[in-house]
């Protein structure tokens, strides 16, 4: 076998070594999911029955202790935390819970019930003890709808948490982690969920607003559950093209990016969503990951996303309310060091090597030097 230092001096000879960029570009992951955590019954009236309670959010728990993700973000995380949260203690610092949703502890005025919000979020973040988070804002939403119909959004104070992140070599980026106004299933079947469409789409502005008010050199990253599809919410027009228009960034979503070829489904578009698993990377997620690059300052590239159906399940039941979406980031803009994103690769693709000097026998995810008889270049293979 070609040892590792003679393969490099046969690529110096064609031109085509690596940069010590690009070995040593830095990257991360990420994960959003919606832990599930309302109480299963309050006294002995049934809540969220057929939750995760108490040992299911162990288990969720140890599904991130072993997924062993950089940063970590939640929804729903109401009266399970310590249990959520017990096995990650050695390896993760934890954003401030808010709080629990019952009748233990918390003053409520029986005769005005529809007067009563509980105070919590349900938002949390978790990093990595190498990552340094500097400052966490915590904004409502200035709309919303429902209390006691159309999924309950006004019983707690929903909103996003802004977070300061800088990681380990010292890049800096904000995370936005949310939870955006839902619909039941009902007033969606029955054609009654304007006024939730209308609680989205202020958010979204909301949303934006905020961001282009602190945009600067940092790259944004956007996560929760926004309750949102491309085919029903003005995302596309009104978020994302919006913020572009103003030259101020380009904004993806990393599964529209990875996934399917950069085109947004069409408002006209039937939702196709991930219950079957025959689409689990067809098929759209309430949940997303989207990240803004500023025209000017520190870039980031996505350049994984995974959709864990299966790892995500105890007795054939999924753990949380959604399965987890968790993309890997790489620092620096790939198109800027002559990277060249690639998708559907053939079998008949050239030899490949590892930047390590190894020889791979056959395409695999990763960056990677691929060596094609007159052209030589680098890929990142997704």
């Amino acid at each position: 076998m070609m040892k590792i230092r003679n393969f490099f001096a046969f690529a110096l000879s064609m031109g085509i070594v690596a940069t010590a960029t690009a070995q040593q570009q830095e990257q991360f992951s990420i994960v959003t999911l919606n832990v599930d955590g309302l109480p299963q019954k309050i006294w002995f009236a049934k809540v969220n029955a057929d939750g995760p309670g108490s040992a299911g959010s162990v288990r969720i728990g140890q599904y991130l202790q072993k997924k062993d993700y950089d940063l970590v973000f939640v929804q729903e995380d109401f009266n399970y935390h310590e249990e959520l949260t017990i096995l990650l203690e050695n390896d993760y610092r934890f954003d401030t819970w808010s709080g629990d949703v019952g009748i233990d502890g918390h003053s409520i005025d029986l005769l005005h019930l529809q007067n009563h919000r509980f105070e919590c979020d349900g938002l949390g973040g978790f990093w990595k003890n190498a990552i340094s988070v500097t400052d966490t804002q915590r904004t409502a939403w200035e709309k919303s709808f429902g209390k006691f119909s159309h999924a309950g959004d006004e019983m707690v104070i929903k909103g996003f948490r802004r977070y300061d992140v800088t990681l380990p070599s010292g890049t800096q980026l904000i995370v936005y982690n949310m939870h955006m106004d839902a619909s039941s299933y009902i007033d969606e079947l029955e054609g009654k969920d304007g006024p939730d469409r209308e609680a989205r789409l202020s958010e979204w502005l909301q949303l934006k607003d905020d961001i282009l008010s602190r945009l600067d050199s940092r790259p944004v990253i956007v996560v929760g559950d926004l309750n949102s599809y491309y085919s029903r919410d003005q995302i596309k027009a009104q978020f994302i093209d919006a913020i572009e228009s103003t030259g101020r960034g380009t904004v993806r979503d990393v599964w529209v990016e990875l996934e399917k070829n950069g085109e947004y489904p069409a408002p006209t578009d039937e939702i196709v969503c991930t219950d079957d698993p025959a689409n689990i990377l067809d098929g759209e997620t309430l949940d997303k990951i989207i990240y803004i690059n500023p025209a000017t300052g520190t870039k980031i590239q996505a350049v994984s996303f995974s959709l864990d159906q299966e790892g995500y399940k105890h007795d054939g039941k999924m753990l949380g309310d959604h399965y987890p979406l968790a993309a890997t980031f790489t620092v620096g803009d790939s198109k800027g060091t002559a990277i060249e994103a690639v998708q559907n690769l053939t079998d008949n693709a050239p030899n490949y090597y590892n930047l390590n000097g190894q020889r791979l026998g056959q395409p695999a995810k990763g960056v990677y030097i691929e060596v094609n008889g007159k052209d030589t270049r680098k890929r990142i293979i997704k």
